[in-house]
C-alpha cells in the first residue's frame, strides 16, 4: 500500500454559543481542517487538525512530495520525513505530521480490517468517560450566556441531565479570580457527589495561583490544571497546595517531560493526539508517565469526529488513564462525521468499533460546513469580540468583568 494523494477542507462547525478563555474565545464556530490521505488500493484515511484555511490546506498539500509513494506501515520513517527534530525548528510541522498519523493509522486499520485500539496493544475498555467541559460564554442562538454563579450551575445541571457527565471541568481565566472562585464553589455545593476540575489556562501570578489553590484544598478536586504559567511555576504552586497539579501547555513534548519527571511541576499530564504529533506519540508519553508515576487524562484541543476518534481509541489502551478525558464535543452543534455526532451515555463516548478510526465522512455535511467557513472565514483565537481592543497577558491583571451582562 502506497500513498498516492492528499486532499485538505477546511470546515467551521458552529458552537452553541461563543465560548470565552482566557486569551480570548471561541467566535461561536470551530475552524477545523479535515484531511484525506488516499492509497493506491482506493482506501482512504481521515486527518483532522486545528486551525485551517489557505494556508492549512496549502501547508498539507505541499507535504505530497514528502508523502506520494510513501508506505502508511512506516509510521517511524513518516515521524522524520515530516517532523525531522532539527529541520523542525525552521518549519514546525508536528500538527501536520499528527493529522497524517491519524490518516495513516485509519489506513493501516481499514486495510487489515481492525480497529486503530487494536494496532496500539488492543482495548481495556469499551468507552472512555469524559468531563463537562464548562466555559463561560456569551449567549447564543436559543442558548443562555454563562457568566454568574447560578448560570453555570444551571448550565451544568442541564449538561449532567442530558450526557450524565459526574466530572466538571471550568474553563477560567476570564474574570477576577475572587469570582470564578465563587463560580468553583458553587458547583461544588450543587453537586457534591462529582469531581471538579479548574484550569484558566496559565494567566494567575504565583501569588493567585496560590491563594486559589488553598481555597479550593477542601474540594472534591480531580487537579488543579495550569493556574501558572511554565514548569517553574507549576513547581512554585505545587510545593505549597495540596491539590494535584495537571499541565497541557508546558509538558507536550518528551524534553518537557524528562524535566517534568526529574524535578515535578505536574502531577498530571494531559495528552493531546494533536500537540504530541500524533497518537503513537501520546501512548508512548503514557507509559513513561505509568513508569514514574504521573496521572494521565486526555486533552481536548476544540475537537471534530474524526480528532475525538482518535481520543476514544488513545484512551481504549492506556491503563493508566484514571481521569475522565476532556472534551469540547457537547458544545458543538453538529459534525462531520457520516451519523452526525457521537453520543455520550452515562458520561461516556463509546470507543468506535469500526475499521481504522471507525468513522466515516459525511460528504454533504462537509461541503456545508466548508461552504460556511468560506463565508464566515477563521476567527483570531486571542481575541474576544465582546471586548474591543483588549489582549490577555500573562499573568493577567485585566480581567472582564463579571457584572456586566452580555446580550
Amino acid at each position: 500500500m502506497k500513498i498516492v494523494d492528499v486532499r485538505a477542507t477546511t470546515v467551521a462547525v458552529p458552537l452553541e454559543a461563543p465560548l470565552r478563555h482566557s486569551n480570548g474565545a471561541h467566535w461561536g464556530r470551530f475552524v477545523r481542517t479535515i484531511v484525506e490521505v488516499e492509497a493506491d488500493n482506493g482506501l482512504v484515511g481521515l486527518g483532522e487538525m486545528g486551525g485551517g484555511g489557505e494556508s492549512a490546506e496549502s501547508a498539507f498539500r505541499a507535504l505530497l512530495p514528502y508523502l506520494k509513494g510513501h508506505d502508511p506501515f512506516q509510521l517511524e520513517a513518516l515521524r522524520f520525513k515530516i517532523a525531522n527534530p532539527t529541520a523542525s525548528l525552521y518549519n514546525n510541522r508536528t500538527q501536520l505530521l499528527a493529522a497524517v498519523e491519524f490518516a495513516c493509522l485509519d489506513l493501516i486499520g481499514r486495510q487489515l480490517g481492525v480497529a486503530v485500539c487494536d494496532l496500539l496493544g488492543g482495548r481495556l475498555r469499551e468507552e472512555v468517560p469524559f468531563a463537562s467541559y464548562l466555559f463561560f460564554r456569551y449567549a447564543g442562538d436559543g442558548h443562555a450566556e454563562v457568566r454568574t454563579p447560578d448560570q453555570l450551575v444551571e448550565h451544568t445541571r442541564r449538561l449532567k441531565e442530558a450526557h450524565g457527565f459526574t466530572v466538571h471541568k471550568l474553563k477560567g481565566g476570564v474574570f477576577p479570580p475572587d469570582h470564578e472562585l465563587e463560580c468553583y464553589r458553587a458547583l461544588a455545593e450543587a453537586f457534591p457527589g462529582d469531581r471538579l476540575r479548574y484550569d484558566p489556562n496559565a494567566v494567575l501570578s504565583v501569588a493567585e495561583g496560590l491563594r486559589f489553590g488553598k481555597a479550593i484544598e477542601g474540594l472534591n478536586n480531580d487537579y488543579l490544571e495550569d493556574p501558572v504559567w511554565g514548569l517553574e511555576g507549576l513547581r512554585a504552586v505545587r510545593e505549597r497546595v495540596r491539590v494535584p497539579l495537571a499541565t497541557n501547555t508546558v509538558v507536550v513534548n518528551f524534553e518537557q517531560l524528562a524535566s517534568n519527571v526529574l524535578r515535578r511541576a505536574a502531577d498530571v499530564v494531559l495528552l493531546d493526539t494533536t500537540f504530541w504529533g500524533g497518537v503513537r506519540p501520546c501512548v508512548k508519553a503514557a507509559g513513561v508517565c505509568e513508569t514514574f508515576q504521573l496521572g494521565v487524562a486526555v486533552h481536548s484541543s476544540g475537537e471534530l469526529g474524526i480528532q475525538l476518534a482518535t481520543m476514544l481509541h488513545l484512551g481504549a489502551v492506556l491503563p493508566n488513564l484514571t481521569y475522565a478525558a476532556d472534551a469540547h464535543y457537547h458544545q458543538l452543534r453538529d459534525d462531520v462525521i457520516a451519523g452526525g455526532k457521537l453520543a455520550y451515555s452515562g458520561g461516556a463516548i463509546a470507543v468506535p468499533s469500526g475499521p481504522g478510526l471507525g468513522v466515516d465522512l459525511d460528504r454533504e455535511r462537509v461541503e456545508r460546513y466548508a461552504e460556511l467557513y468560506r463565508e464566515l472565514g477563521g476567527y483570531p483565537y486571542d481575541r474576544d469580540p465582546g471586548r474591543p481592543g483588549w489582549y490577555a497577558t500573562v499573568p493577567n491583571e485585566r480581567f472582564a468583568d463579571p457584572d456586566v451582562a452580555t446580550p
